[in-house]
């Protein structure tokens, strides 16, 4: 029941989805609960973006079996998705009724702001991870640095945006040479 309520309420008040959900989760699974470590949880976040789907429904499922298998990836994941789907149906009706209003405009306006800035707060976040091995931001952070994800971040993003082959294949490519070094 805890693993259901957990992710009823990260279901319920994750405005953005996807990307914007991370923090979210770490928070709750990492932070308040403890039921993760954050290495565990960056592999995690690491996999969800990998396999196909939504990123926020892959991470609970996820999420879920790490904690206690089949039952708690099913369990986390219909908690995650149930708010969503009660909301989605709400909202349709409520912008159906009220789609002339231009406060309802000025509504829809601030929570894109808002989704951009959570999107950004979970990319810093997977940087953090990937880079220095917490999400904290400390003093010390400079004495954890891993090179060379770093210099394989670099390396692929140059790729990416050089030669813009298909990203599937870099992913593959990258996850390979991470093996090799890690």
């Amino acid at each position: 029941m805890q693993l259901f309520w957990t992710f009823l309420k990260i279901g319920l008040f994750s405005i953005g989805g996807g990307y914007a959900i991370i923090p979210l989760i770490q928070e709750q699974v990492v932070h308040q609960q403890g039921w993760l470590s954050e290495k565990v949880f960056a592999d995690i976040i690491t996999i969800s973006q990998m396999t196909p789907g939504p990123i926020a429904v892959n991470t609970s499922t996820f999420v879920g079996m790490q904690i206690n298998g089949v039952l708690g990836a099913v369990v986390a994941t219909i908690g995650c998705i149930l708010g969503g789907c009660v909301i989605s149906i709400s909202l349709y009706q409520f912008f159906q009724q009220h789609q002339e209003s231009i406060y309802v405009a000025a509504a829809l306006k601030s929570l894109k702001a808002s989704s951009v800035g959570l999107i950004m707060s979970a990319g810093f976040t997977i940087l953090l991870l990937t880079f220095f091995g917490t999400s904290e931001l400390s003093s010390s952070l400079l004495a954890h640095f891993d090179w060379q994800s770093a210099l394989l971040f670099g390396v692929a993003l140059v790729i990416l945006r050089k030669f813009k082959p298909n990203p599937i294949v870099l992913m593959c490519l990258a996850g390979f040479i991470g093996f090799l070094i890690y």
